[in-house]
């Protein structure tokens, strides 16, 4: 067994004894390049999402994880790589579109950081770069219940994964000004559409 398999066995287990519930798990193509999009409320999404799901996700994680002892070098033996926050990381950019051309799943919180009210905020543009570059479709996910996991979360963790988003329809119309803005726009709302569990 892989460090990968043998993690995601040993951290899924405090979600199956709260009874998480997983929906759309047959929206993730079973193979080829996947961008995850995912509302983002606490640590434990990347672990929620990278457990439930039956391939293995790729996240970009701030640079700072990979310089602990121990967890560092766990994050990266666990697919992710690090990135620079507030620099325009290249290198990390570099490594996403790698990613996706190994035909592999790359995981991406598209509002760049935790939401503090548990609401969806507006996304950066980097992820709409990601599909352009690739072509790669775009895969909703909303998790519930990661953000009080070990006060409210018995019964209430889990997540819901909507219909893949293909480029052609996420295309903005011609009168548009920032097209990318307008595509992260549209990305958000689909998300936000997703039913919480």
């Amino acid at each position: 067994m892989s460090f990968y398999g043998f993690a995601k066995t040993v951290m899924s287990l405090p979600f199956r004894l709260m009874g998480w519930k997983l929906r759309g798990l047959e929206n993730v193509p079973a193979e080829g390049p996947v961008i995850l999009a995912s509302n983002h409320v606490s640590l434990w999404d990347p672990v929620l999402i990278g457990c439930g799901l039956r391939r293995q996700v790729c996240y970009m994680a701030k640079d700072e994880l990979f310089h602990v002892p121990v967890l560092g070098w766990a994050v990266r033996h666990l697919g992710a790589f690090p990135v620079k926050r507030g620099q325009g990381d290249t290198s990390a950019i570099r490594q996403s579109l790698a990613v996706l051309k190994e035909h592999k799943i790359l995981g991406v919180f598209p509002e760049g950081t935790r939401s503090k009210t548990g609401q969806i905020q507006k996304a950066l543009p980097g992820i709409v770069l990601f599909m352009e570059k690739s072509q790669a479709p775009i895969v909703p996910v909303r998790v519930s219940g990661t953000r009080s996991l070990f006060t409210k979360g018995w019964g209430k963790v889990g997540m819901v994964i909507g219909e893949p988003l293909t480029p052609e329809m996420l295309k903005p119309p011609a009168n548009v000004e920032n097209r990318r803005e307008w595509v992260a726009q549209k990305i958000m709302d689909a998300l936000d559409q997703l039913p919480e569990i």
